[in-house]
């Protein structure tokens, strides 16, 4: 009995060990993110384990586990037609309101999901629950891309299928068939989800064939750039809940097909260092000593080094590809943008990455909302059903959409 006594013990301490995580006294709910982050966490990790023993892919493991844990997440479609079809090729789901009696054309919105451009799908839970609350909610038809995905699929498949599929739905006869305003259509798209929205957009507008074009983007916690991974955002949340620095480089590699072994010296900026020459022409453009606000800034410093791994980037060239970092845009493609929304979390690495961009838009004269939120954290906003729901979800949606529905 005492023996099974001290080994409880040693399991709940372990456990404790495991579970805690060091969060901002701002946080809400923050024993039940850790429990959700310590969850995830073990996921990744067998994941991981399963990987290397030769039982699939981790990327597609994680996949289906995610899967099966939405399967308790889905509500019923009560107020909205949904219609899973292609668009030029591309699988879309369409989110249409009932009426009885529609006489005008109504709004719409192009929404693209996140999740490193490798897990879940515009037909999970997560998404499927989203973007129904938004066609209700705005009486707008909804468009979900559901774009090929990591591991299968690499850069720029992703890019090219919510390119492709965005410019088919914009053709006026498509408009016409789902009852679409043309001077009333946005983009969105959260993490992985907006990186695609914000590259999208800024070919949209660069193009002269376009017919249609957008009137907003709405970009969620999105990441833009792969070239520092050491902004005061990326230092101050390494360890942070659901998307980890580490993870998130990991993410990018995954992404341009590259080779693991960079991993770590991409973590140290050795891939952008002074001796990269490839490099110098959009450093600039980068530079969060002047992007960033003091309040964010914070006491911490670059990390720019003199010598590093020029061969990174001569091995994966994508990593200054624009498609894939669309903070790396000139001046002269984002004045073209249209009026955007950026929401940005304190705890998330990703946070810098939307600040930068509304910094360099406001720049080039393009209107800017932001919306900041210090107790939020990556992902948050789909977490709104149970079992997976918390009242920052809630919050961020309601923003979110409410900017919407004001401005479209």
């Amino acid at each position: 009995m005492k023996s099974a006594v001290v080994l409880l013990a040693g399991w709940l301490a372990l456990t404790a060990y495991y579970v805690y995580l060091p969060l901002p006294s701002t946080v809400s709910e923050s024993w039940y993110l850790m429990v959700l982050d310590a969850f995830f966490r073990l996921a990744q990790q067998s994941c991981n384990l399963a990987h290397s023993m030769g039982l699939g892919h981790h990327i597609r493991l994680l996949n289906v586990f995610i899967h099966n844990l939405e399967s308790l997440t889905s509500l019923p479609a009560e107020h909205v037609k949904i219609t899973d079809t292609t668009f030029d090729g591309v699988a879309v789901r369409v989110y249409q309101p009932f009426a009885e009696s529609q006489k005008t054309l109504r709004r719409s919105l192009i929404y693209i999901h996140g999740g490193g451009w490798a897990l879940l799908s515009a037909k999970s839970g997560y998404y499927n629950n989203l973007c129904m609350v938004m066609a209700d909610s705005l009486d707008a038809v909804i468009v979900s891309i559901d774009y090929r995905l990591l591991p299968d699929f690499h850069f720029p498949t992703q890019y090219d299928d919510v390119l492709q599929a965005t410019k088919h739905f914009l053709l006026p006869d498509v408009l016409a068939q789902y009852s679409v305003d043309p001077t009333r259509i946005a983009i969105s798209g959260d993490s992985a989800g907006g990186n695609l929205a914000a590259a999208v957009c800024q070919e949209i507008s660069q193009e002269d064939n376009m017919t249609n074009r957008f009137k907003l983007q709405a970009l969620i916690y999105p990441v833009l750039q792969s070239f520092d991974f050491n902004t005061p955002s990326y230092q101050q949340n390494k360890l942070s809940p659901i998307l980890t620095r580490f993870l998130m480089v990991e993410y990018w590699v995954e992404y341009f097909n590259g080779n693991y072994d960079f991993v770590q010296p991409m973590l140290m900026n050795n891939h952008t260092s002074l001796d990269v020459s490839k490099a110098s022409s959009v450093r600039d453009r980068l530079d969060w000593t002047f992007l960033l606000p003091s309040r964010f800034r914070k006491n911490y410093q670059p990390i720019t080094h003199t010598t590093g791994k020029a061969e990174i980037i001569q091995n994966i060239p994508a990593l200054l590809d624009v498609r894939a970092g669309p903070l790396l845009a000139d001046k002269a493609v984002l004045r073209l943008l249209p009026k955007t929304y950026i929401m940005t979390c304190e705890i998330d690495v990703l946070r810098d990455d939307g600040l930068m961009y509304a910094k360099r838009l406001e720049k080039a004269g393009v209107e800017v909302t932001i919306d900041h939120f210090e107790d939020c954290f990556h992902g948050c906003m789909l977490f709104t059903v149970w079992p997976i729901n918390f009242s920052s979800g809630f919050h961020t949606r309601d923003h979110y959409i409410k900017w919407l529905n004001e401005n479209l």
